[in-house]
């Protein structure tokens, strides 16, 4: 029976082949697209991914039924939780010129099957987060008609009372979506210029919006009488901070859009920080506005600032104010679709998704194919489907994405750099060229067959340190660890680090509700789980990191990545169990996509080495003596055999 179980040899490969990384092109700026996007050009869909309904709908919501007035402080802690995210996007958009988003920047840099996984939940994220704002576009746009659209489509159609489906098919929020799908077919300039379009009217009613608001504004609406600025105080903030929290959720597609910027080690960044602290601002300035022109506690939740300028007796200013959320709708539909078929492309790209969907049209420069399918996939999606069950799947796959792109931050910091500054490690490009080290005596190295020659008997007391090893103060107190690669330890000690943070984040989220722990247990589960994470991190600072001055990088590492990490860990354990459970039927159907088709047609699974019969590695000392090493180099799926007599010796020249 023992012949049936897998040898450790299989399980390593197979291992191995599960967490490979991707190899990046020498030179990243070569694409198949048109690279013609400017700053102002992301910065407007960043701003459209975020700034859509929620302005119109969520601040209402979370003002009266949720943080009262503070929503504002639950606006600015949400906008700092997001800029964590953002900046770790920004790095990796810069050093990583290539869409994709969570999905590229999880594969070059932590492994091929959580790439594909992160990639895997946010094509569900942006299809049902695209039909389900058609569908709140098609129901704003039949409320300002009373209903007439509704009515008619339940009279002569039908109306359906079947699980999981609408009440009825939503024909308008179907063509919607096939509409923007013919305009986003035409090319990245194409779509640029309606962005900027529905942009600019967006910004013009938020700017309306605010000049008015402001002349109408009654402080006494915050005061004591109407309940306070703070009525449900700190607990009604930090609730009011978790549903904020997803407002910003769409500046990834910044980050999507990089393969199609003109100079993306420039503009990713700005256009992050840029889109983000605008967004922010028009959340927090929208919040003010609107609890300081009618008390909070009178507000209407689904239209609260068109109602409340019909309160304050002026009408048609809600004609205005609907436009802007129409516009505002849309910008959200162009970016989810804009950058839903690049992330396809992506993964098509490198083998682990159908190849049709890595086709480029030669004309439009655009993954044409996928745009029309995804369009389509969409449109379906929200014609007969009820997406009030599913909306949080968005929340879960966007908080997994955020949590990874974050891991991978502090994994990628601390890995040796090779090739250009800004071609990451994970590249795995040999540097064929010798590296000399200067005339005061140290060792040169040159390179034959293997790109991950040692130097011999090196003096670790000279050596300039590279990223991932050890720093020198702390060599006396953790010598143990120098013996390990560089990056190495500081791998485990991110795995040790988000372990530590579920543990962590699971106490305080079920510790007393559902565990219904004693308080004794509670408060030592607490503390040595903090210890575990406060741990990991200072073994991660105890290394060495790139210090890159050519693109982006994000300040504080590994703490900024790290308190993202625990943030979005938190948020996503806040979930109910019916989205995990939804959520995992997801990950298995991904799994059977991966391993059914992605692991075999992987362009990894293409590049991975042949077995060559001897490898020899040269030394030159700068005395000018050789010394040569010669063993044999076989395939991990294969038994070793015993060595010529050359292999086993060393010989001096």
């Amino acid at each position: 029976m023992a012949r049936w179980l897998p040898r450790s040899t299989d399980l390593t490969r197979f291992c191995q082949k599960l967490n490979r990384v991707k190899t990046l092109e020498d030179d990243m700026m070569e694409t198949s697209f048109n690279r013609c996007l400017s700053t102002i050009d992301l910065t407007l869909l960043g701003i459209g991914g975020m700034v859509g309904s929620g302005l119109y709908v969520l601040t209402g919501t979370v003002a009266k039924e949720i943080a009262g007035p503070a929503v504002i402080v639950s606006f600015i802690i949400a906008g700092f939780a997001s800029l964590l995210a953002a900046l770790c996007y920004a790095e990796f958009g810069a050093r990583v010129p290539k869409t994709g988003s969570a999905y590229m920047f999880t594969y070059v840099s932590v492994g091929e099957i959580w790439a594909f996984l992160i990639g895997w939940n946010v094509l569900l994220e942006y299809m049902i987060g695209g039909a389900a704002v058609a569908r709140a576009w098609s129901g704003y746009l039949d409320s300002i008609f009373n209903h007439k659209i509704k009515n008619f489509t339940e009279t002569h159609v039908g109306a359906w009372q079947v699980p999981f489906l609408a009440h009825y098919p939503d024909f308008l929020a179907a063509a919607i979506l096939l509409v923007a799908t013919a305009f986003i077919s035409f090319g990245a300039k194409v779509s640029s210029w309606l962005n900027h379009v529905f942009s600019a009217i967006s910004m013009g009613v938020i700017l309306f919006i605010l000049i008015m608001g402001f002349v109408l504004a009654q402080p006494k609406n915050w005061s004591t009488q109407e309940g306070g600025f703070a009525p449900y105080g700190v607990s009604g903030i930090m609730a009011g901070t978790a549903t904020c929290f997803y407002a910003f959720v769409g500046f990834d597609v910044i980050a999507a859009s990089s393969e199609e910027a003109r100079n993306p080690q420039r503009a990713v960044p700005r256009a992050i920080a840029f889109s983000l602290g605008l967004a922010t601002g028009a959340y927090i300035l929208v919040s003010v506005v609107l609890t300081l022109m009618v008390p909070w506690h009178t507000l209407d939740p689904d239209s609260a600032l068109a109602d409340a300028f019909y309160r304050r007796g002026y009408a048609w200013a809600g004609f205005l104010v609907a436009a802007g959320s129409i516009c505002a709708m849309n910008t959200v539909l162009l970016s989810n679709l804009f950058s839903l078929p690049r992330i396809v492309y992506a993964m098509a790209e490198d083998g682990l998704f159908f190849q049709v969907f890595s086709r480029v049209h030669p004309r439009t420069q655009v993954p044409v194919i996928g745009i029309v399918v995804f369009g389509l996939l969409m449109a379906l999606l929200a014609l007969v489907f009820d997406l009030e069950a599913l909306v949080q799947f968005l929340s879960i796959g966007t908080l997994l994405a955020y949590t990874f792109v974050a891991a991978s931050i502090i994994i990628l910091r601390f890995q040796q750099q090779k090739g250009d500054v800004s071609a990451p490690v994970a590249s795995g490009q040999p540097n064929p060229e010798p590296r000399e080290g200067p005339s005061s005596g140290e060792l040169k190295e040159y390179e034959s067959f293997s790109d991950k020659l040692q130097l011999v008997d090196r003096d670790k007391s000279k050596e300039q340190r590279e990223p991932g090893q050890l720093k020198a103060a702390f060599e006396p107190y953790l010598e143990f660890l120098s013996d390990f690669y560089p990056g190495e330890v500081v791998t485990v000690a991110v795995v040790t680090l988000m372990v530590s943070a579920i543990c962590l984040c699971s106490i305080l989220v079920f510790g007393n509700t559902h565990l219904h722990l004693p308080t004794w247990s509670y408060s030592l589960l607490l503390v040595l789980f903090s210890l575990g994470f406060l741990l990991s991190l200072l073994l991660i600072w105890a290394h060495e990191q790139q210090h890159s001055t050519q693109t982006f990088q994000i300040p504080l590492v590994p703490l900024s990545p790290a308190l993202s990490i625990i943030l979005n860990i938190y948020l996503m354990l806040k979930l109910s169990y019916m989205t995990w459970l939804r959520f995992a039927v997801w990950l298995l159907l991904g799994l059977l996509v991966y391993f059914g088709y992605g692991i075999w047609h992987s362009k990894e699974n293409r590049r991975e080495p042949r077995p060559q019969p001897v490898s020899a590695r040269y030394v030159v000392f700068p005395g000018g003596s050789l010394e040569e090493r010669v063993q044999a180099v076989q395939p991990s799926s294969q038994p070793a055999t015993g060595l010529p007599d050359t292999d086993t010796d060393d010989c001096k020249r």
